[in-house]
């Protein structure tokens, strides 16, 4: 997942609105949005290669996220796959933070990223290239590739739209979530960060739906939950930039008592 972007418990009718983008290589073997048949609870997509996950929400609330973070003269072989984090939440039962104090002591495990998890009651962020676990404050965040926030040009844009619809709409529409996801528009040179991958590859990796010749964004996914725990799911997937099928599922939250 290279991007993420949501609102929080800032909405007189959403808890909580996702916008997210799963940038990957297109060889990368990959199953589509659905309830898993080994953890019926968990709807998510799934890496068949480590058969972790980028993203996902349960039945009964517990949601997370990953993006990694860019820093390819660090990357390891043989690290620990972080699609197993948001898995290993899923799954579990383990509260957000205490899960995230877990992590942290194992964070050389793995490779760089970021992670979102916790419920539409609260949210936590953390990322293993610093040392803090964040609750996240009500509002509009996104995270891309480096912090959460950063400043990149994606980052800020998506942030701001993200921000400027939901705020002006007692209705979300699915549809204009996704067109802010479908933006294929490069930062200008001089606005790119410097991550180490050269010029040309910072940017192609600039805009906030990518598309190259080897990679780019394989599925688009939007992720509204009402104040009355109804759950609206829609997932767009993509064969090398070119839209291939959408999936939509609507479930309620079973909280436990």
């Amino acid at each position: 997942m290279c991007i993420i972007s949501f609102h929080f418990q800032d909405h007189p009718h959403y808890q909580l609105i996702i916008a997210a983008n799963r940038d990957e290589f297109y060889e990368r073997p990959t199953e589509e949005a659905h309830f898993w048949t080994d953890e019926p609870n968990v709807l998510a997509g799934r890496d068949l290669k480590q058969m972790g996950t980028w993203l996902g929400i349960t039945k009964e609330g517990r949601f997370a996220a990953l993006t990694n973070y860019r820093d390819l003269k660090n990357e390891q072989p043989n690290k620990v796959s972080r699609g197993e984090i948001v898995r290993s939440f899923l799954t579990g039962q383990q509260h957000a933070q205490a899960f995230l104090h877990d992590l942290r002591n194992n964070k050389k495990n793995y490779n760089g990223f970021n992670v979102l998890v916790g419920t539409t009651d609260e949210l936590y962020y953390y990322g293993n290239r610093q040392e803090n676990i964040v609750k996240i404050d009500a509002g509009s965040h996104s995270i891309s590739n480096h912090l959460l926030n950063t400043p990149w040009p994606k980052v800020a844009k998506a942030r701001r739209n993200l921000r400027e619809y939901v705020m002006n709409t007692e209705r979300v529409d699915v549809e204009r979530l996704f067109e802010q996801l479908n933006d294929h528009e490069h930062a200008n040179d001089d606005l790119l960060p410097n991550t180490g991958v050269g010029l040309e590859l910072e940017r192609e990796l600039s805009p906030v739906f990518i598309k190259t010749d080897n990679y780019g964004t394989r599925s688009s996914t939007v992720i509204l939950i009402t104040h009355d725990n109804e759950v609206t799911f829609v997932e767009r997937t993509y064969n090398s930039g070119t839209f291939k099928k959408e999936n939509t599922f609507h479930f309620t939250i079973q909280k436990s008592r």
